[in-house]
């Protein structure tokens, strides 16, 4: 399963939600269980988005298609960032491929 960032930021229906039902971040969570992804850890922001969620999706479809549902909803505006582990990217910086030295 691949690594997405999930940047959510709240709407005006969306605060309203959560001011009367804190859970229900919880039962989103379970949502997108559901929906075939695994929620890995999520944190509550100040700035400009309220949540970030670390996920992992199937694939780039899966992934799209999640942040299309959850913003269809009216509570959120998703941003969806793909996401790779610091030690594979090193590892492919260190690959054979390489262009722009010389």
């Amino acid at each position: 399963m691949a690594t997405y960032v999930l940047l959510t930021t709240l709407t005006s229906e969306g605060r309203q939600t959560l001011h009367k039902n804190p859970d229900r971040i919880v039962e989103v969570n379970k949502e997108i269980e559901q929906f075939g992804c695994k929620v890995l850890t999520q944190y509550a922001l100040l700035g400009a988005h309220d949540f970030l969620t670390i996920i992992e999706a199937p694939d780039n479809e899966t992934a799209a298609h999640l942040a299309v549902d959850l913003g269809s909803r009216g509570s959120v505006i998703p941003i969806t960032l793909p996401a790779m582990h610091i030690d594979d990217f090193i590892k492919k910086l260190k690959g054979p491929k390489q262009m722009g030295h010389g």
